[in-house]
């Protein structure tokens, strides 16, 4: 594993005690400290009262008090985690406590004064990442898990923490590193005008490998969808029923409904979760030529949102609205990037519901009654599909991080540059630095290679405890 030392230097990652609080911060029933490092029993030990820590089996739990001198801070439970057997492959103690925060602060404090420090973020999953119990794709799924907020998400992330995603990236790499070390021994051989590596079959390799990378490429965009959630814009004209669509949409009375036009002046936003995917739902203020300053600012919130959305829903009212109005609408709202789906509202005051005309595809039309919340399921699976473009398998890899899709696609490029280079007969020296250069940036998401500012930015931006 190529890395060095990281900004936090080699006696603070590696030989010091490390704790922190690794439940949510806040009053509750139990609060779990967590301690790591060749100390952690020792430390745990020297403020227990029960059991002897040092003399218990790894994997058990004991009861006793925590104390400091003659004064008891806490009635606890205390687990232990033997090295290599735990989470960062390190002596690992966690005492369960009440969730006083004063009895939280007054035991870390304790713990502190005992010789062992503060942990930093993330600094738990990096000492395991570099003590080998994690590559850094799965240490980065840990903080994807935690702060999953959907079914999609917290599967996607579940996958990527068990290995299915490294394993994938390991195969591609292991193929590839035979191949190089072939082209790499045709080097010391250069005088002599050898081949050790079939081009032909480097060529399929390496076309191989590119499809599969391709194909990783290509499921960011809904993997990014599955982590994020979608931002949903909805919009239209004053007293379309936007606020009521809402509403329906959530089933339950969230914004304020009111047969007054422009009542909504700012954003209103919820999550809506549909088929797993989270759904940011925005509702906005109606477009229109405002009528006073408040109304103004309301008008250029929403056009700042929508320009900010993947989907906008537009909300006309079918008993109100032209032909002519609805396509200026519409050519005003367009925007690059955002899918429209064009919602025709009020259709419990028609005679006869009105069809996909204006030149709208069926796909991206529905009419709906929100007040009477007719077809408002259907709505739904519309929104669904404008954004999923095919169905989850709940077991294909998807890639979910901006710094995997960067990586991968820095590869592609290398991998182009290999084909090249195959069709124009460059020599192996130059067929070898581009096949490097592909292992090293696949290298880069799992942690193969790494750098002291990359391990630093990744970890800083975990919750501290994990």
């Amino acid at each position: 594993m190529d890395h060095g030392p990281s900004t936090m230097d080699k006696k603070n990652s590696h030989e010091s005690t490390i704790v922190a609080l690794a439940t949510p911060n806040g009053t509750g029933a139990i609060g779990i400290i967590r301690l790591s490092g060749p100390d952690a029993i020792v430390i745990a030990n020297s403020v227990f009262k029960g059991k002897d820590l040092a003399k218990q089996l790894s994997h058990t739990i004991h009861f006793g008090h925590i104390v400091d001198g003659d004064v008891v801070l806490d009635e606890v439970l205390v687990s232990l985690f033997i090295a290599p057997r735990s989470y960062t492959r390190e002596n690992v103690v966690e005492i369960s406590c009440h969730g006083s925060n004063y009895i939280i602060e007054s035991i870390i404090r304790l713990l502190i004064k005992q010789g062992a420090r503060a942990a930093k973020p993330g600094e738990f999953t990096l000492r395991a990442f570099l003590n080998g119990q994690l590559d850094l794709s799965q240490a980065e799924a840990v903080a994807d898990l935690i702060a999953s907020n959907s079914k999609a998400s917290q599967q996607v992330a579940l996958q990527q923490l068990r290995g299915g995603f490294s394993n994938e990236l390991q195969q591609l790499r292991e193929q590839l590193v035979q191949f190089a070390s072939l082209v790499e021994l045709e080097l010391d051989f250069s005088e002599e005008d050898v081949e050790f590596a079939n081009r032909g079959q480097l060529k399929q390799l390496v076309v191989n490998i590119d499809r599969i990378v391709s194909r990783l490429i290509d499921s960011f965009e809904l993997g990014n969808v599955i982590k994020h959630g979608v931002n949903t814009v909805i919009a239209g004209r004053p007293n379309a029923g936007k606020s009521t669509l809402l509403n329906a949409l959530l089933n339950e009375e969230r914004a304020i409904v009111s047969h007054i036009p422009g009542t909504t002046r700012d954003t209103i936003e919820e999550l809506l979760n549909i088929n797993g995917i989270s759904f940011r739902l925005i509702d906005t203020a109606g477009i229109r030529e405002a009528t006073d300053a408040i109304e103004q600012i309301g008008v250029e919130r929403t056009m700042e949102k929508i320009s900010q959305s993947a989907l906008l829903v537009y909300v006309y009212d079918a008993a109100e609205l032209s032909e002519a109005e609805l396509q200026a609408d519409l050519q005003n709202l367009q925007k690059p990037g955002i899918n429209i789906l064009v919602v025709a509202n009020k259709i419990d005051l028609l005679n006869t519901e009105p069809n996909s005309a204006f030149d709208i595809p069926q796909s991206a039309f529905l009419a709906v009654s929100a007040k009477e919340k007719q077809y408002i399921d259907a709505l739904k699976q519309k929104i669904y599909d404008a954004t999923v473009k095919y169905q989850l398998t709940g077991d294909e890899t998807l890639v979910t991080n901006i710094r995997h899709l960067e990586a991968l696609q820095k590869t592609g490029a290398a991998l182009s540059r290999v084909l090249t280079g195959i069709d124009n007969q460059v020599t192996s020296d130059f067929l070898a630095m581009d096949i490097k250069q592909a292992l090293h940036y696949l290298g880069e998401i799992t942690g193969a290679v790494t750098t002291d500012d990359l391990l630093d930015n990744i970890f800083s931006k975990f919750c501290i405890g994990k």
